[in-house]
């Protein structure tokens, strides 16, 4: 959906499915495990830690507590399209989308109807799978990307999408806080946010996102 300067929502017509966003879905459905397609690759993510889950926690009752714009709200799980290619999608850890969304049907959101997308880096991630999910966010133009790492204790503000690339990155550091540009205009507060350890809890579990299959 998109939202018209009168302020009203407006549906935008999907494209069918292919066979890999298929096997995604299978995939889900059989192993829990969550299921991206990015840049034509299927890409799986382990179930996040607790500390990830805190991290996803704050940021969330932040950003229902700083007051979005009206028509504006905060949602978990819901994945985000490429223009025009529904077999390419990523799922962050949080994006604010308008409140229209709850009325639709489908589980794809459309990347310009999305004021801000949040992602949370898993324990495993590798520096070049980060960079890849920043590039798709770019290339989608969703003009606002929160990444927050606690691998490092970091965080960064990507704004202004353009050629594939965010033009602006702020980077920052837990106990700094992060302000949102306008419109939404919230600031976040980062002290406390958990870094990772290693877990205790016997073996090591699956090395972060792998490919599975690409088109």
């Amino acid at each position: 959906m998109s939202v018209s300067p009168g302020g009203l929502p407006e549906p935008r017509p999907r494209p069918r499915s292919g066979n890999l966003r298929e096997v995604a879905e299978e995939i889900e459905a059989a192993t829990g495990l969550r299921a991206q397609i990015m840049g034509g690759k299927l890409v799986m993510s382990p179930t996040p830690g607790g500390k990830h889950a805190g991290v996803v926690r704050r940021l969330r009752r932040q950003l229902e507590d700083g007051v979005l714009p009206e028509g504006l709200d905060m949602y978990e799980v819901s994945s985000i399209a490429l223009p025009d290619d529904p077999d390419d999608y990523v799922t962050p850890d949080l994006v604010v989308l308008p409140t229209e969304w709850e009325e639709d049907d489908d589980w794809l959101a459309d990347p310009e109807d999305t004021a801000l997308a949040v992602e949370v880096i898993s324990q495993s991630e590798k520096s070049r799978e980060i960079r890849d999910k920043a590039d798709w966010y770019a290339v989608a133009r969703v003009p606002v990307l929160l990444v927050v790492d606690p691998r490092k204790g970091t965080w960064s503000l990507h704004t202004r999408p353009d050629n594939g690339a965010y033009q602006e990155v702020v980077p920052g550091k837990f106990g700094e806080s992060v302000r949102l540009p306008d419109p939404l205009g919230v600031e976040i507060l980062t002290d406390g946010f958990p870094v990772y350890g290693r877990s205790p809890r016997g073996p090591e579990r699956q090395k972060g996102p792998f490919t599975e299959r690409s088109q």
